[in-house]
């Protein structure tokens, strides 16, 4: 797994236009070299501001969005168009603002599929199988970038400290009792995580620097999962300086002043 670099901008505003500007420059460069590209994309309110600040640039028009995969690493188990699935926040940002292939946007299925949130997590981990290459080495594709926001508790998608999901070496789980409201939702298991290209974490507020220093020390992520999250071949903390407060300041790199 690759060593975190951190980069830390002026505030939350801010973060969310810098982290959808990266986003377009990698996505284009992916495409540009091998044709298509994947994201796992996250909740959150940084997150939704990234993907409105994306729809909201013209930039986005670099990007070829009907050769783009997009996946999910949690989502909270819910009917289709429920205001709090992360899907649905995401389709209002953004990806009905883009012309994505609808066969290439891959949802986690809530209860009005018909499924319990167990089969709905075996029927993703089946999708995940079914979009991986031998080249991938693994029962989930390498996704270029994957984003993850990062709870106070240093929770990552639906993985919550302590919690049995974090043990779990299957590539999707159900996940009941959770901390946050709703109890039951579906996540990618850190081995799926750190599948990943690029793993990119993005935070922002004060309540988040404990956190983020827990995450960035030699912390095991069963009490601290977010200090699981790692990529293949880059690690990127993409914080404010609020979230930012209370690590050493060697590891921050200012990205403005």
């Amino acid at each position: 797994m690759s060593v975190p670099n951190v980069v830390v901008h002026r505030g939350a505003d801010v973060l969310a236009k810098a982290v959808a500007a990266r986003i377009i420059t990698r996505l284009v460069d992916i495409q540009s070299a091998k044709g298509s590209a994947s994201i796992v994309l996250t909740g959150g309110s940084v997150g939704v501001a990234t993907l409105a600040a994306i729809a909201e640039t013209p930039a986005r028009n670099a990007v070829d969005w009907r050769r783009l995969d997009v996946w999910w690493g949690d989502e909270r188990f819910l009917p289709s168009g429920d205001k709090e699935r992360n899907e649905t926040g995401a389709r209002e940002a953004l990806l009905d603002h883009v012309d994505v292939d609808p066969e290439r946007v891959h949802v986690m299925r809530g209860p009005d599929s018909g499924m319990t949130a167990e089969e709905s997590a075996e029927s993703y981990a089946a999708e995940l199988r079914a979009a991986a290459r031998p080249e991938d080495h693994g029962p989930v594709p390498s996704f270029d970038v994957m984003l993850l926001g990062m709870g106070p508790d240093a929770h990552v998608a639906s993985l919550f400290p302590g919690m049995p999901a974090l043990y779990d070496t299957r590539s999707v789980v159900a996940v009941h009792g959770s901390p946050k409201p709703p109890p039951t939702r579906i996540s990618l298991t850190l081995p799926s995580i750190q599948a990943a290209r690029e793993v990119w974490v993005v935070a922002a507020g004060a309540e988040k620097s404990g956190a983020v220093r827990l995450a960035l020390s030699h912390s095991g992520p069963v009490q601290v999962p977010a200090a699981g999250a790692r990529g293949r071949g880059r690690t990127l903390f993409l914080l404010d300086r609020a979230a930012a407060a209370k690590i050493p300041p060697e590891l921050g790199r200012p990205a403005s002043p």
